[in-house]
Order: C-alpha cells, then sequence, then structure tokens
C-alpha cells in the first residue's frame, strides 16, 4: 500500500489564515472530483472560516470525558473507516485529551498517512519543537505543544502562509481573530509588531532552509555537480594569515548585496600534523565570521585548490572570495598558487573574486606550523631529480655537448644531486650520488662504456665527486630539517603563548578549547573522558567534532591526564613530536575544568553573601519598620487599661480599631519577612491544584478599600493550575502596591484574559510609573522606588509576589500602561494546557 501524502500550510503567526487556506485548497480538489473529507477543522468561532466548512464532509469528532468535561478530538477509526482520498487535520502540534488513541495529533495523522489517506494539515511557526527556546526568547511565551521538526520536514509539501505585522493587527483589531475581549490583551502582548516580525522572519528562514534541503536532495539524485545560482553563497578561503579578515568583510559586503546571500568561511587544513596557521588569528577570524552571521568551517584535505573548489561545490556556491597570493615572485617556479589553480579550474558557474591586501608579495615566511616531513609532493620531485635526472643529462652530454671534460660533467650531476637534496631530502641526494657516479663512470671516464676506471686521476675525480655530492646533500638535508624543526618550534611556542595568553584571559568554555585542540591537529573528533575510579565506566565531559569515541582505548590518539580523565581523538595517528602540545592543551583542560569547579563555589560563596545582605535588611527592618505599628498597639493597649481615664465606648472602639490595625500591619510585614526568608532559603514547596482565578483574585482583595479597585475576572476563563494559597499572596502584594501608589480618584484595575496554555492577570494603576531602567529593581528586596514613606512597608511586597509567582510556574512583569502608570502582568499556566472549544492565544 503506498503511503499517503502530507501538505502543510505553514503559519507565520497565529491569525494568519492557515486553516482558511487550508479549506480553500479542499474547496479547489472538491470540485475538480477529489473525495475530501474533514477529519479535524477548529474554526474558532470565526464567520469567515466557518462559512468555508459548507459543502465539505465532516467527520463526526469523538467525545471524550476528561475531569468532569466532555472533549472531542478526531475519531482516528472513523476516518480510517470512511478511507478518503484526503482528509483535513488541523492544528498539527495539539495534544490530544488524554485517553485518545495517540497522544499527539500528528500521531494521528502518520496513521492516517500509512493508512495511504493524503493529510492536509496545519502548523505555526512557534509550535516547531526546535525553535522553542527562540520563540520564548522573543515572546516570552513558552510553548508547551509543540510537533517535531522532522515530522514536518518529511512533508511532501510545505506552503508558507504570511502576513505583515501591521495587516495582522489591523485583521485582529477587526475582531476576526479572536473575540473583542481578549484583542487588547493579544496586541499588547503576543502580538506586538517586533514580535510578529521575528516570528515572521523565523518562518521565511524555516523555509527557505527546507527548499534549500530539497534543492540538495535532488541534485543529489541527479549527480548533478554544476552550480545552480539561486541563492548567494560566498565561500572564503581562508589560509589563516593576516589577508584573512580583509577577505571575511568583502564577502559579507558582497553577501549584503543580494537577498539572503550567505557567507561560508573555509579553511583548509593539511593532514600531516600540525595546522598551518596561527590557532589565534584563525580563533580571530571565526570571531569575525560569525559576528558577520557568517559560518566558519574546517576541512582537511592535502590539496588546498581541490579541497576547496569541492566544498564550495558541495554547498552549491556561486562565489569564491581569495585573496592575492602572499608570494614573492621567485616563488612562482613551484607553480602557479592556490588562487590561479582555483580560478583556472572554477568552471563558469563559480566566479572567484581576488582581493588585495597589504601582504600581496611581501612572501609567505617560513610555514607557522607544518612538520619537519617535506610533504609528498616534494618527496616525489627530489626522487624524479635524483633518479631520472642524471639519465636526461647524461643523455643530453652525451648527444649534445659530447667534450666539455670529465670536470665539467661531474659538476653538472653535482648540481643535480644538490636540487634533489633540497626537493626530497637525503635519501633522493643519495640515490643521485649512486646513479650519478655509475653513471659518469660508465659514459664519461675511460674506458667508455665499461664499470672500469683506467686512469688513476678519474678515480681520485669520482672518489671526490662522491664525498662532495654526500656531504652537500647532508648539509643541505640538515638545514632543510632543521629550518622545518624551527617553523614546528615556531608553531609550538606560538599555540603554547595563546593557550597561557587563554588562562590569563580566564577563558572558560571547554568546548571552544576542544574546538581549537581539533583545529590544531586537524582531527575528526575531540573527547575529553573521566571516570571516578579505575574500574567504573568512561563519561564523556565534552566533545566536539563528528561521532567522538567513549573509551579512550577506541581512539586513534589517548592522552591520559591523570588515572580517571583523559583526552581521545579520532582522524588520524599523530607523530609523537606532536603530543608535547597536546599535553599543554591536556593540561589546560584540566585548567578550564577547575576554573569551572571555581565557578560554582563562588556563586554559592554569592549566594551566601546574598544571605547575609538580606538577613543583615531584615535586621534592620524588624529594628525601624516594626516599631510603628508595635508603637501604636503599645499606646492604644496602655490607654485602655489606664484606671485614670473614663473613655466612652466611641473611644474604646477607635482604640480597639487602632490595635486592630496595627496588629493586621505588622502581621503583613512579618508575613513578608518569613517568605522572603522562605524564598531565599528554597523552602517554599508549593501545593498544585485546579482552582478558577475568579475565586481566588477577590479574596486577595481584603487589604485594600472596596471602592480602590475594579475587577473584571470573567468566568469562562479555563481553570488554572497553581498553588492557592502562594497566589493568594502574591495578587494581594501586587493590588496593595498598586493602590498605594494610584491617585485616589484613579481606581487601579484588575483584569484577566486566556492566551492559549495560559492566563493573564493584568493589575493597571495609573500612578507615576516606572522608568525602564527600574522595571526590574522594584522587584528586588527592600527596594522602594521614588519617595515612598519609610512606613510604607519594607520593600519587600513585590519581591515576594515575584519569588510565589515563579514557584508556582508563572512569571511576573512590569509595563507601563497606555496614559502613564504601571501595569503589573501575572502570567499563570493553564491546568492540563489549552481547553478545546476556547479561541485561546496564541492558537490561530
Amino acid at each position: 500500500m503506498r503511503r499517503g501524502k502530507l501538505r502543510i500550510y505553514l503559519g507565520a503567526a497565529p491569525g494568519v489564515g492557515k486553516t482558511y487556506a487550508m479549506l480553500s485548497e479542499a474547496h479547489r480538489r472538491a470540485e475538480r472530483g477529489t473525495d475530501c473529507v474533514v477529519g479535524f477543522v477548529e474554526h474558532h468561532h470565526r464567520p469567515r472560516t466557518e462559512v468555508m466548512l459548507h459543502g465539505l464532509e465532516t467527520i463526526e469528532r469523538r467525545e471524550l470525558a476528561y475531569r468532569g468535561t466532555t472533549l472531542t478530538e478526531m475519531d482516528v477509526d472513523a476516518v480510517l473507516a470512511r478511507r478518503p482520498a484526503v482528509a483535513l487535520v488541523d492544528e498539527l502540534a495539539h495534544t490530544n485529551v488524554p485517553g485518545s488513541r495517540n497522544a499527539k495529533r500528528w500521531q494521528d495523522v502518520e496513521e492516517l498517512l500509512r493508512a495511504g489517506i493524503d493529510v492536509v494539515s496545519t502548523v505555526n511557526i512557534q509550535h516547531l519543537e526546535s525553535l522553542g527556546d527562540v520563540v520564548e526568547t522573543i515572546t516570552g511565551v513558552r510553548q508547551r505543544e509543540t510537533v517535531p521538526d522532522e515530522v514536518v520536514r518529511r512533508a511532501d509539501q510545505i506552503e508558507l502562509v504570511d502576513m505583515s505585522p501591521q495587516a495582522l493587527r489591523r485583521r485582529m483589531a477587526h475582531g476576526n481573530v479572536y473575540k473583542p475581549d481578549k484583542v487588547d490583551a493579544a496586541l499588547s502582548n503576543y502580538f506586538r509588531p517586533g514580535n510578529l516580525t521575528a516570528l515572521r522572519e523565523l518562518a521565511l528562514l524555516w523555509v527557505a532552509d527546507r527548499v534549500d534541503e530539497y534543492l540538495q536532495e535532488y541534485r543529489g539524485e541527479h549527480d548533478i555537480r554544476t552550480t545552480w545560482q539561486a541563492r548567494e553563497r560566498i565561500v572564503v578561503g581562508l589560509t589563516g594569515g593576516p589577508e584573512g579578515r580583509t577577505l571575511i568583510r568583502r564577502a559579507a559586503r558582497l553577501a549584503e548585496k543580494g537577498a539572503g546571500g550567505e557567507v561560508l568561511a573555509v579553511y583548509i587544513a593539511a593532514s600531516d600534523g600540525l595546522t598551518s596557521a596561527s590557532p589565534k588569528e584563525l580563533a580571530v577570524q571565526r570571531t569575525l565570521v560569525e559576528d558577520l552571521g557568517g559560518t566558519f568551517h574546517h576541512v582537511i584535505g592535502d590539496d588546498v585548490s581541490t579541497a576547496l573548489l569541492e566544498f564550495a561545490r558541495a554547498v552549491n556556491a556561486t562565489q569564491i572570495v581569495l585573496g592575492v597570493s602572499r608570494r614573492k615572485p621567485w616563488q612562482y617556479v613551484f607553480g602557479p598558487g592556490v588562487s590561479a589553480t582555483v580560478a583556472r579550474e572554477s568552471g563558469p558557474d563559480l566566479d572567484v573574486h581576488l582581493v588585495t591586501h597589504d601582504a600581496v608579495a611581501k612572501g609567505r615566511g617560513l610555514p607557522v606550523a607544518r612538520g619537519a616531513r617535506l610533504g609528498r609532493g616534494r618527496i616525489i620531485w627530489g626522487w624524479i631529480t635524483g633518479v631520472v635526472g642524471p639519465a636526461l643529462l647524461t643523455l643530453l652530454l652525451s648527444q649534445v655537448v659530447p667534450e666539455i671534460g670529465i670536470a665539467n660533467d661531474m659538476l653538472l650531476f653535482l648540481t643535480l644531486t644538490v636540487a634533489a637534496a633540497l626537493l626530497g631530502g637525503l635519501l633522493p641526494a643519495l640515490a643521485s650520488v649512486a646513479v650519478g657516479s655509475l653513471l659518469l663512470n660508465y659514459f664519461f671516464t675511460l674506458p667508455l662504456h665499461r664499470l672500469t676506471i683506467s686512469d688513476p686521476r678519474n678515480i681520485v675525480a669520482i672518489v671526490v665527486f662522491v664525498g662532495v655530492a654526500v656531504s652537500v646533500a647532508s648539509v643541505v638535508d640538515l638545514a632543510a630539517r632543521r629550518t622545518h624543526q624551527a617553523a614546528r618550534l615556531r608553531a609550538e611556542s606560538e599555540t603554547l603563548s595563546f593557550l597561557a595568553g587563554s588562562v590569563l584571559r580566564g577563558e572558560d568554555s571547554l568546548d571552544a578549547l576542544l574546538e581549537r585542540l581539533r583545529e590544531t591537529f586537524a582531527m575528526e573528533s575531540v573527547a575529553l573522558l573521566e571516570r571516578t575510579t579505575e574500574v567504573a565506566p568512561w563519561t564523556c565531559v565534552g566533545a566536539v567534532g563528528a561521532e567522538p569515541v567513549a573509551r579512550p582505548e577506541d581512539a586513534d590518539v589517548d592522552m591520559p591526564i591523570d588515572e580517571n580523565m583523559a583526552l581521545a581523538l579520532s582522524g588520524r595517528v599523530l607523530p609523537a613530536e606532536d603530543r608535547r602540545v597536546l599535553g599543554a592543551f591536556a593540561a589546560q583542560a584540566v585548567v578550564v575544568l577547575d576554573r569551572q569547579w571555581l565557578l560554582g563555589e563562588a556563586e554559592d560563596a554569592r549566594r551566601l553573601a546574598e544571605g547575609n545582605r538580606i538577613r543583615t535588611a531584615l535586621l534592620a527592618a524588624v529594628s525601624h519598620d516594626l516599631r510603628t505599628p508595635l508603637a501604636g498597639i503599645k499606646a492604644s493597649v496602655t490607654s485602655l487599661r489606664s484606671d485614670d481615664v473614663e473613655w466612652s465606648e466611641e473611644d474604646r472602639a477607635e482604640l480597639l480599631e487602632g490595635i486592630e490595625e496595627g496588629a493586621d500591619r505588622l502581621g503583613a510585614l512579618i508575613g513578608n519577612l518569613l517568605d522572603m526568608s522562605r524564598l531565599n532559603t528554597g523552602t517554599v514547596v508549593p501545593l498544585i491544584r485546579e482552582t478558577d482565578l475568579d475565586e481566588v483574585v477577590p479574596m486577595a482583595l481584603g487589604g485594600v478599600p472596596e471602592d480602590s479597585v475594579d475587577l473584571d475576572i470573567p468566568e469562562t476563563l479555563p481553570m488554572i493550575a497553581v498553588d492557592r494559597g502562594l497566589l493568594e499572596r502574591a495578587v494581594a502584594n501586587i493590588v496593595e502596591n498598586a493602590v498605594k501608589y494610584s491617585p485616589d480618584d484613579r481606581p487601579v484595575r484588575v483584569t484577566a484574559s486566556a492566551l492559549h496554555d495560559r492566563v493573564e492577570l493584568r493589575v493597571v494603576d495609573r500612578g507615576p510609573g516606572v522608568p525602564d531602567e527600574a522595571k526590574e529593581r522594584i522587584f528586588e528586596p527592600f527596594q522602594r522606588h521614588g519617595d515612598a514613606p519609610r512606613g510604607a512597608g519594607v520593600g519587600l511586597g513585590l519581591a515576594v509576589a515575584r519569588g510565589f509567582t515563579e514557584a508556582i510556574g508563572g512569571t511576573l512583569t512590569a509595563e507601563d500602561t497606555p496614559g502613564g502608570g504601571l501595569t503589573m502582568v501575572l502570567t499563570l499556566p493553564t491546568a492540563g494546557g489549552a481547553t478545546p472549544g476556547l479561541p485561546e492565544l496564541p492558537w490561530a
């Protein structure tokens, strides 16, 4: 049986019209004769969406009893039994009512697809699981109902339903999305222009990446190697030299000229030892690329030009940015260079930009980090020069200039030997000596064409030639090795100095250190492993790269740090001379771990110091702020007990009222002090139960005058999951603070609204307000804003309110009231998530 096809309408934000678009698609298919049914569509009582359901067959929903309420969900069995060609299933990320066939609606959709039924569904961008943290950062709302990205990515078709933020806000203001009583709260919270713009950008980028995946899959299936310039991708080739920053900035400017341009910086490292660039410079260039919105890539390849072109074609790049070579003119005898080679072999599908810079033609200098090995190319040329060169020289001397003398012949052969030593080292030079001496004996010393020498002078000449050639080759090879050893030591010293500098700078990122280690030695992965005892299993403390190993014995390179800690590197076996630098990295890793431990200890010490500060403030509050109500109570009691004065009933009532007010005030102050103490010691354990907000809020208003608060709590709000006592204390403190600062003729307004899986309680006052820089400070303990009198409290009310709110899973923030004043926004979780049938935000 074939699998059904999935089409998803992806909404950039709630209310953009994805359900309407889905129903329009269903009508178009039905007009073409396709068998379409409505499995589940949530119209949220929007007239235009309800009209679109007319004319479409609807499968009756399944009713489920949950917590005393009858709820409805899609009847999967009924849809499977009906077996339509296409089923419409709204809200892909929805969580089904407990007792349903599947926990999530996308699992219901999977069943329909496996049965061969095509499905058209909808989902908003904020419900994608990978974007949960990003959306929470932008909107302040954590989406509890999500769908795995892979489910959406597997869809056969994804269509973005988009709308400008201004148009969406107008649609909401006209009442086309939510009911009028929810519009104000929605526009001032989730549906702010900035939030909608950010969500829109997220949706566009996510869909663009999915389109890019489709393109890559198609190119791979059809083995297309040429570049399709559907999107500007600019690859920057880095050498680790000083010109890298200039190239990165130039590539960023090129990317800005075209919409959606992307910059990919790539460094090609050879696979024969330390990488050939300064780790410090590479780290700087990586940071610069990321700051400019690009990505940094580390690729291993012996041939830089080939590796760079393969990377560019693999990512479907359209342009390559390279720097003009730093070679001096005479260095071009060794080849045309990377820039010229890439430009020649790029083909018509890749544009190559050569960028000038300050280091042009100033010489590349010694390799910063290449080892003492000469490299495969130079060794091959050394052997060719040492073995093939003498044969070609013999042919030249025999046929072209046969009579130049044995001394000149020996000098020419000696020149080849020196060249072989310069290129390939000692072994090719010795081979050149052996071949050259035999050829000199056979072709140029008497008797000719025999391996014998009749003239003793020629014997001396041959011996001198061999001795000089061997001596020169040894000196040249030794000089080359010393040069490369110096370069290695320079690279090692630079790496070690950078590690020492990182200690002084206090860098404490273990992943950054391991990534630097991987790049330095051109490895595939690096892992730091630790165990508690010698027989305990290894655990990974940190790792970078693809597929890090789980045990040191599985790694290509194992660097023990102590008995219970080791570095494990995969990719290739390192030579012995690299272990010194590897040991320095291992020591630095231990330093980083110790620093992280010390930071944790410092944080504990900071918390203890904060506790001491709070205790000191508590003592100050007890010694000053609590005296006023105590003094009033003491004076009233003393007056009542006095026998010198005959108090009337009215006087007695007034004194008793003063005692009661002082006791209430004293109780409130002590309660806040005890509450703050509980919050700081972590002893607040909320008892979460389902309750109605309209039952809690009125109970919290007992401490303020009746006419000072305008209460508007709809009875249709969903139940909330909170600790009722903690919520009541938090609301009471918030309202009392608002009444304290609000003018007498402007009552504090307390309203509430449902926003999908949460309920928002807004306490609005018309007082002097709070500047933006102080909005967070007012929630700190012992803070009183403005000219509040000392007798007004100890400055703990809002701190306790926020602490209790966070303890029950809510949030408390401060906003400006339009027209002046301060609005406290208390966000609380609903019981069991969103209640079906209610048009809660931010669903649409």
